[in-house]
């Protein structure tokens, strides 16, 4: 995540991708304060609302924008941490209610999966998937930067 200072800046940006932000102008303030003190902290924007370990490689997965934001806006119409909201929560036409916190499903089925195993095929290119919002592409290496969110290439997972 970009270093933004202010409210109207970051707006600018999100709307740019296609994403809405939350129109209570402190609280997101807050939140983007909070970030910031993660970078400071840590190296990199870690989501507020969620427990950060310091190390960046386990909490890819909560770097904001975090890797559940599309699914949660889908289902909920917010993010976790009520910075993203969907269009029609921005209309007034969806009210949000409570966010359960994804990445604690997500943890206990990676650990369930870990002794799965199996030989998906041969490609010549690995296929990778952003984590963030799911852009598929082929190549050797991941993008540096996700054309679709902007997520940064550590945020790409390689699928096969």
């Amino acid at each position: 995540m970009s270093d933004f200072t202010s409210y109207e800046e970051f707006k600018k940006s999100a709307e740019k991708s296609g994403y809405f932000i939350n129109e209570d102008k402190e609280f997101v303030q807050a939140l983007l304060d909070s970030i910031n003190v993660n970078v400071d902290r840590y190296g990199y924007g870690a989501c507020p609302c969620r427990l950060a370990s310091g190390d960046k490689k386990k909490d890819l997965d909560i770097i904001c924008p975090c890797n559940y934001r599309d699914t949660d806006l889908n289902d909920y119409g917010a993010c976790f941490c009520g910075l993203y909201v969907s269009e029609e929560v921005l209309k007034g036409e969806k009210s949000l209610g409570s966010i359960p916190d994804r990445r604690i499903s997500t943890l206990k089925f990676q650990k369930s999966s870990d002794n799965c195993g199996g030989e998906l095929g041969k490609l010549k290119v690995p296929i990778y998937r952003c984590l963030v919002c799911g852009y598929l592409c082929g190549r050797e290496q991941p993008p540096g930067k996700c054309p679709i969110c902007k997520a940064e290439s550590e945020r790409f997972e390689q699928i096969l």
